[in-house]
């Protein structure tokens, strides 16, 4: 399949819907407990493509939205991209699709976002899997080199513009994958096309620009994941080169208490290369919470 193709076949396994005047991709597969997995940058639901049908034959719904300014949701250029504005979103999300329980997954910058909505919603979760992401280092945390451009202005710009598919390819296989044929070059350059689409990735911009990277915010998702009373479990992929098992991973767990914690052989991007194994711990958490 060519990477038109991918994303042709993407955007019909999903559909739009209405949040908070933002209309949203979301991507479901199955049915039974409602699982809803939140994406990170620079990438959309379309991580999440594997994860989904793995969901489903373990008796999940799982359900992948696009963040606004991501994938194939709306990019308005007066939302309030933060992680206090994408968790607001996030919570309309969950009113949107009339979820009065269900279980969570985060990962990457979907980590701060999801932790908004646990912090807002702790009764609505029924339980917590958290993949490679920012929690207990939020207060500290600095963006890996290849994303640090999209930092500054004018240079950001230049970076995106000359992100051509095959680069962008190389790049996710080098920090995000261990098996490098999981991710052939036609399904990364459908990355790319949903980064950049019709606003040639100014959204994303806004995104890489909003960062509440504060020891504020840093305390309020370590204190929302301790106090849930639900199972929770850390699911890392062990040879991410940035957040790192040892500096990032394991020190969350300590920080909020959860001794549940698996790592994979994998990278940054562990749902393109273990989401067999993914779906098997979610679902694993899911029926212990039943």
């Amino acid at each position: 399949m060519t990477p038109q193709e991918h994303l042709k076949a993407h955007q019909q396994a999903g559909r739009l819907i209405d949040v908070g005047g933002v209309q949203t991709f979301i991507r479901e597969e199955g049915s039974g407990p409602p699982v809803v997995c939140l994406h990170g940058v620079p990438t959309s639901s379309y991580l999440y493509r594997k994860v989904l049908p793995e969901l489903a034959t373990r008796g999940l719904r799982g359900i992948a939205p696009d963040f606004p300014g991501m994938g194939l949701s709306d990019r308005p250029l007066n939302f309030d991209y933060s992680f206090t504005g994408l968790g607001r979103w996030a919570a309309q999300l969950i009113d949107a699709l009339e979820l009065d329980q269900f279980h969570l997954v985060i990962h990457d910058v979907g980590g701060p976002v999801g932790l908004e909505l646990v912090a807002a919603r702790p009764h609505q979760i029924q339980s917590l899997t958290i993949l490679n992401t920012l929690l207990a280092n939020v207060g500290t945390f600095k963006k890996p080199w290849p994303m640090r451009p999209f930092e500054w202005p004018v240079v950001g710009e230049l970076y995106l513009a000359t992100m051509q598919p095959a680069l962008f390819t190389r790049l996710m296989v080098m920090l995000g994958v261990n098996d490098k044929s999981s991710l052939p070059p036609a399904e990364g350059a459908v990355y790319v096309k949903l980064l950049k689409r019709q606003d040639n990735g100014r959204a994303f911009l806004k995104i890489m620009r909003s960062f509440e990277t504060t020891v504020a915010k840093q305390e309020l998702y370590i204190s929302a994941v301790k106090n849930l009373n639900v199972p929770v479990q850390f699911v890392w992929g062990e040879d991410d080169p940035f957040l790192t098992v040892e500096k990032d991973g394991r020190p969350a767990a300590q920080a909020t208490g959860v001794e549940r914690f698996f790592s994979l052989p994998s990278k940054h991007f562990l749902q393109e290369d273990q989401a067999p194994a993914i779906a098997a711990l979610i679902a694993d958490l899911v029926n212990e919470g039943l």
